[in-house]
């Protein structure tokens, strides 16, 4: 708090004023925290710009939210160095540094270093009063089509979000935990941890950008961590260290997974070799974001453990504030049998009503929320994600846009026709691969087209096989069926 004070001082000193946006390309970290509360505690506005994004699209991001400073770690000089001259709105770069990690030189002009203005300033500071639905955090979702757009958060969103996130059957946060977000606070507000351990005075470790097996469990043990919480990537590079160096954890107590499905067998390896209770969850950027989390009812609790793992299996109930219901192609409300399966709509305090700037129109139907996935919900309202409405692919608990990625395809000069679609990955959930029909008399190769890919794109976007046909599958009106493609690859395998 006293930090968070002086680093308020500085923003102010900086010129950041009431509803100004400031941007962060940052890892979890003590500074990306002290952030959080500095920026919003003024009235201004904090945009967690996702270092992973493509070059252009974090440019694009950060002019859309007319950032006017940005706080970077200096892992992201080189980026930073390089999108400076886009950033039109941007009129303040600061290190997340001390002096003595000052680059010696850098092409940023008047390049300011964190600590430095930190020990200008003393922690004499009276937050302002404002209204509780003044803008406080924003973050942006890409889809399918279309630039990314703005989900902006307001404090008493954020709060309620909290108290909802902190609930015993949510994730049963208390001051006797010690807590390691491995999700990214660039990604979702950390699904709420920065502020929901906060709230409760729990103790909060953060990785920096060490996620592999061993620095997280070395954390672990060190920090006497009892929750954590990410997505399943990270978590099978933990699995993976404990196995092979026949090591048990000493103090975690309960996981929290997300982001892309929890395979059935990492719950059991959690629980059954760890004693690692794991709690399933499902959420969206727009839905500040936690939706789901998978605790067990009574009933459930006292199932046999195969039954049990079939309910853990599922994305969860609906924490309180979220109402959700599944629907059909009519919009008409089907039942919570757990078999019937339909669009999730959902509904609350917390879940966005539009997008930064209108974007996209009313998103609105009836008032609910429409998610894009398609799910079940059984008698006792826990949901179950069954398919996407949305051709977007999940890999690693990150998006990556099919649409794009056909795109670029389809702009080389031997590509007639491409499609794009996710394939099962044991790592990764899911990876994209391309499936093109080239155009008469052309040749092309697998390494040709990924070659064509190089420097348009993300490196994790790049697509893991080219797959040749000699035509794609199309619907009655014309349009590309995936799902009747999908069907002819159901045998496909990733090259090892």
């Amino acid at each position: 708090h006293a930090r968070a004070r002086r680093l308020a001082k500085v923003l102010q000193g900086l010129g950041v004023k009431m509803s100004d946006r400031v941007g962060t390309l940052a890892w979890n970290g003590y500074r990306h925290y002290e952030l959080y509360y500095a920026v919003s505690g003024i009235g201004a506005v904090i945009n967690t710009l996702n270092p992973r994004l493509f070059p252009d699209q974090i440019s694009y991001i950060s002019n859309h939210a007319e950032n006017t400073a940005l706080f970077f770690e200096i892992t992201f000089l080189p980026l930073v160095e390089k999108l400076a001259a886009q950033l039109t709105t941007v009129k303040r770069y600061v290190l997340l540094t001390d002096r003595a990690h000052m680059p010696a030189s850098t092409t940023i002009p008047n390049l300011l270093c964190y600590e430095d203005l930190m020990a200008k300033q003393d922690e004499r500071f009276e937050w302002p009063a404002f209204d509780e639905r003044t803008a406080a955090a924003l973050c942006y979702t890409s889809g399918t089509t279309g630039n990314p757009k703005g989900t902006l958060y307001g404090h008493r969103s954020t709060v309620i979000h909290a108290y909802g996130a902190a609930l015993p059957d949510a994730l049963n946060l208390s001051a006797r935990d010690s807590v390691l977000p491995v999700v990214p606070m660039f990604h979702a507000n950390a699904w709420s941890l920065p502020y929901a351990c906060t709230m409760v005075g729990a103790k909060m470790v953060f990785p920096g950008p060490h996620l592999d097996g061993k620095s997280v469990y070395d954390l672990i043990e060190q920090e006497k961590v009892t929750l954590s919480a990410g997505v399943p990537t990270v978590w099978l590079m933990l699995l993976q260290h404990l196995a092979a160096n026949k090591v048990k954890f000493s103090t975690l107590k309960r996981t929290v997974i997300g982001g892309a499905a929890c395979p059935p067998a990492m719950i059991r390896t959690f629980q059954d070799d760890y004693n690692v209770q794991v709690f399933h969850a499902w959420g969206m950027t727009e839905m500040s974001p936690l939706g789901t989390v998978g605790s067990l009812k009574s009933k459930q609790a006292a199932l046999d453990k195969e039954a049990r793992y079939a309910v853990q299996a599922k994305q969860g109930r609906g924490i309180f504030g979220v109402e959700m219901k599944i629907v059909d192609e009519e919009g008409r409300d089907l039942p919570w049998d757990g078999k019937r399966f339909g669009n999730l709509m959902v509904k609350g305090p917390w879940i966005a009503s539009g997008y930064l700037k209108g974007e996209g129109g009313d998103p609105l139907k009836d008032g609910w929320f429409p998610t894009g996935d398609v799910a079940t919900i059984d008698p006792d309202g826990y949901m179950q994600i069954t398919d996407r409405s949305k051709d977007v692919i999940k890999s690693g608990g990150e998006w990556i846009s099919s649409i794009d990625l056909e795109n670029i395809a389809v702009g080389h000069p031997a590509v007639a026709e491409a499609a794009v679609i996710g394939v099962s990955h044991p790592k990764w959930d899911e990876r994209p691969i391309v499936v093109v029909v080239k155009k008469a008399g052309q040749e092309l190769s697998r390494a040709d087209l990924l070659k064509f890919y190089e420097g348009k794109i993300a490196k994790w976007w790049m697509p893991e096989d080219v797959v040749f046909v000699t035509e794609l599958p199309h619907t009655a009106t014309g349009k590309l069926s995936k799902l009747t493609l999908r069907r002819q690859l159901k045998d496909y395998k990733l090259p090892a």
